[in-house]
């Protein structure tokens, strides 16, 4: 598999998942011009498109995805909360397996200020290897096994929100938002020392705030955690998903 990261933060987010048998696109709340050329301008090999949940900057191209012959699938909630009808919407429920390709998609509830967002842990059939992708949510009530690579939203280290908002930078009616709606690097640490890291080959940072975030020192903390050394999600970012010469 191959990612690559075309947005990540709160003016959007995409993501494209490559495998042999077709192009994913995870997320879509990026222009669909932008989509495109990060596609090579070839929607060929797309096999579909996944939104988390109805924000913006989840869901922004979802009608020029679908107009462009594309099945996009999530959430019903997510569908009733962006009204829209259209026959390449699909909905999935929180646990319902979905093949695509040569993927399987296990969507999962997450936590969120939304109507019903969702993770995804995808599994590449003919490997093996599974990917857990999960963003815009404070917490996991789930715990994963063989985890390959994760993706996973840090979106503020606390320390950092506090002195924002002590200083003027941030306002403080902004704060409980954040904290019941996004990953801190704190319960980032917690929630990947809850899991199965044995097979972890990648760790990917997603959607980090501009102000409240030090992408250092989140690598270098979830590193002293893990003894995994992440990446972080910034547009170009292409990382090789394979399990050999693993």
């Amino acid at each position: 598999m191959k990612l690559k990261v075309l947005a990540s933060g709160s003016k959007g987010n995409c993501y494209i998942l490559e495998t042999l048998a077709g192009t994913l696109i995870l997320e879509c709340g990026i222009s669909w011009k932008e989509i495109l050329l990060g596609l090579n301008y070839d929607i060929s090999r797309v096999i579909g498109c996944l939104v988390s949940h109805e924000h913006k900057d989840h869901s922004r191209a979802i009608e020029d995805v679908m107009n462009a012959g594309i099945d996009v699938w999530t959430s019903q909630g997510t569908i009733e909360a962006l009204g829209i009808k259209h026959y390449r919407l699909k909905p999935i429920k929180d646990k319902d397996r979905l093949l695509m390709g040569d993927m399987t998609i296990l969507p999962f509830e997450v936590q969120h200020d939304a109507k019903e967002p969702l993770g995804f842990l995808i599994r590449n059939r003919p490997t093996g290897e599974n990917l857990l992708f999960i963003t815009d949510s404070y917490y996991s009530k789930y715990k994963f096994k063989d985890l390959k690579y994760i993706m996973v939203e840090c979106n503020y280290i606390k320390e950092t929100l506090d002195e924002n908002i002590e200083n003027g930078y941030i306002d403080q009616a902004m704060k409980p938002r954040l904290l019941q709606s996004h990953f801190s690097l704190e319960n980032v640490k917690e929630f990947l020392k809850t899991n199965d890291l044995s097979q972890c080959r990648e760790i990917v940072l997603l959607h980090l705030s501009d102000r409240n975030s030090d992408s250092e020192q989140m690598m270098r903390e979830i590193r002293e955690v893990t003894g995994i050394t992440p990446k972080v999600a910034t547009r170009g970012l292409e990382v090789e998903l394979n399990l050999y010469p693993y």
